[in-house]
């Protein structure tokens, strides 16, 4: 690594201790989004590191090394850092000249919160189905339609929102860039999520909504190239979370299991646990290595990028679920109650198997690239 890297690096960990670690139960219970903290970490840069030009070598596996320290500490402060980076990805790579002398500084700080809307209820995994429409208008484009599971909804200014300007499937979408608080977007109240509680998604239906023509990212009907443009990066991050969250399982499972004695020994010297413990650990470092690897094939501009992005998003949240629900399991009945943090790392856990692609949707792009 360079001198900068660790700096980077050392700073994530500082904010971590100084100003994480003492409020995640009530931000979590209350519902709070961690904007302050949000935007300390996006001041060191990180979003930069994949959105903008940097000198720092290897800077995506750098950005997931953060991601992945920040996930053991707090999933949602991760999850939060994560989505205003893919955000900002589409205007950074596919904005023009003055969008991006406009509203890039203030996305990479987090100055301004910017959110993706592409899911709807009725499309999901299969983007094709893609309902909402941006039909001309004067000199610009009226949308309508609704989006379902938006991250960032409600705190955002700045939405990403893929609507259908020509026939179906996917070469009819175009990404425009909106304004949260324009005339006809309406948020509607965040969902009761099983985890991830401080982040807020939500629905936002569209009526009538006017966007001028110089509010699209990339081209007309080609929204799903600048899709494309940030998809490898989603896999990578949520990736880095699970590692992240599936450490901070097994360190806690691991000091338990050190200290608990039953039937005069201490948990740690019965194989039953132990081994667990030593499989968990043999996952979590393979979920890492893969991890790396990936994020070096994008930093080199490798050839396998997508493929190495989805096994490392499967295997590695694959993982996390399987090593915080043996967590839970190692600290017995204590560990299925609100008083351990390990019940909230297993809701938490399931969440990066659906986000950005189900595992099940990965498994099938690997498939097809074998």
């Amino acid at each position: 690594m360079t001198e900068q890297q660790p700096e980077i690096l050392d700073r994530v960990d500082r904010i971590v201790a100084d100003h994480v670690d003492t409020v995640v139960d009530d931000y979590e219970r209350s519902r709070t989004y961690p904007l302050a903290l949000v935007q300390q970490l996006c001041a060191l840069g990180l979003p930069a590191l994949v959105t903008g030009r940097t000198d720092l070598p290897q800077p995506t596996v750098l950005f997931c090394r953060a991601i992945e320290r920040l996930a053991a500490a707090w999933l949602a402060l991760a999850e939060s850092v994560h989505l205003q980076t893919l955000a900002t990805c589409a205007l950074a790579r596919h904005g023009t000249a003055d969008l991006r002398t406009e509203l890039l500084p203030g996305m990479q700080e987090a100055r301004l919160i910017a959110a993706n809307c592409m899911s709807e209820p009725g499309a999901g995994s299969d983007l094709s189905l893609i309902g909402t429409t941006a039909e001309r208008h004067d000199d610009g484009y009226r949308i309508n339609g609704v989006k379902a599971w938006v991250g960032h909804a409600g705190v955002a200014d700045l939405l990403n929102v893929y609507a259908r300007t020509g026939g179906g499937g996917l070469g009819g979408l175009t990404c425009f860039l909106v304004d949260a608080d324009a005339p006809g977007v309406c948020i509607q109240p965040p969902e009761d999520k099983m985890g991830v509680r401080a982040l807020p998604t939500a629905r936002i239906v569209f009526t009538d909504v006017d966007v001028p023509a110089s509010r699209i990212l990339g081209r007309v009907n080609r929204g799903m190239i600048v899709a494309h443009s940030f998809f490898t990066q989603g896999r990578l991050g949520v990736a880095a979370c699970a590692v992240g969250l599936a450490s901070a399982a097994l360190r806690y499972a691991t000091k338990h299991a050190r200290t608990r004695s039953q039937f005069g020994a201490n948990l740690m010297n019965f194989q039953g646990v132990s081994f667990m413990l030593a499989d968990m650990s043999i996952k979590i470092e393979a979920s890492r290595q893969l991890l790396h690897r990936a994020c070096r094939e994008v930093d080199s501009g490798g050839s396998q990028t997508e493929l190495l992005a989805a096994q490392a998003k499967v295997f590695a949240t694959d993982t996390a679920m399987e090593v915080t629900t043996n967590a839970v399991q190692v600290l017995g009945a204590r560990g299925y109650t609100g008083t351990e943090p390990v019940e909230r790392w297993m809701r938490e856990a399931k969440l990066l198997q659906i986000i950005e692609g189900t595992n099940q949707i990965q498994r099938v792009a690997i498939a097809s690239r074998l």
